[in-house]
């Protein structure tokens, strides 16, 4: 069975009021949530919380709610409706003026990083600059598409905006990275050679 097919089948039965199905759908997710929610550069404890109210709404009204495409989808968007509500309801941040989080997943396979460890940290804070530089909704469109392995139409669902836009925020990312990325190594080339 697909992941994506137990996906389907635990929904189901959460939405048939089984409890078992809620649990495994928030032991399934709840890390890949948290990291997403803490992307928004707010406290964990907001995140954890925000996580949290959202199962605990999703319990509340299984009833009312629909089957859906893509369970991970439907959750991540969930998430970031309650991280933005919260944000808003604290007016500590503007909608649009929140920060997105650079870092590198840490949970690489650690043999890994022992024999390419300096090679590794230079790339890795190479990779940070450089997506530290880009615009937030840039950044956050590269996350869902190459991290959580969002469609651009699920994309577009979970950022509140049309599907042309986040191709263009992905567009734009790309080309600056792409651009950003071959001036530092046509310049080393020109000196090496």
């Amino acid at each position: 069975m697909t992941f994506q097919v137990h996906d389907h089948a635990l929904w189901r039965s959460f939405r048939e009021g089984e409890k078992k199905a809620l649990g495994q759908l928030v032991e399934r997710y709840y890390r890949p949530l948290k990291h997403y929610g803490l992307k928004f550069r707010v406290d964990e404890a907001v995140v954890e919380d925000a996580i949290q109210e959202l199962f605990l709404q999703l319990w509340q009204n299984r009833l009312q709610i629909n089957e859906t495409e893509s369970v991970k989808h439907y959750l991540l968007k969930a998430l970031r409706h309650h991280i933005l509500q919260h944000v808003r309801v604290q007016k500590r941040l503007a909608f649009e003026e929140l920060d997105w989080d650079t870092t590198i997943l840490e949970d690489i396979d650690s043999e890994t990083l022992l024999i390419h460890q300096e090679s590794f940290a230079s790339l890795t804070k190479t990779i940070q600059v450089q997506l530290a530089a880009l615009p937030a909704r840039e950044r956050e469109a590269l996350y869902l598409r190459y991290y959580e392995n969002l469609s651009i139409p699920e994309i577009a669902e979970t950022m509140h905006v049309n599907r042309q836009s986040v191709s263009n925020f992905l567009q734009k990312a790309l080309n600056k990275l792409r651009t950003r990325w071959l001036v530092p190594l046509a310049y080393l080339s020109c000196i090496i050679f």
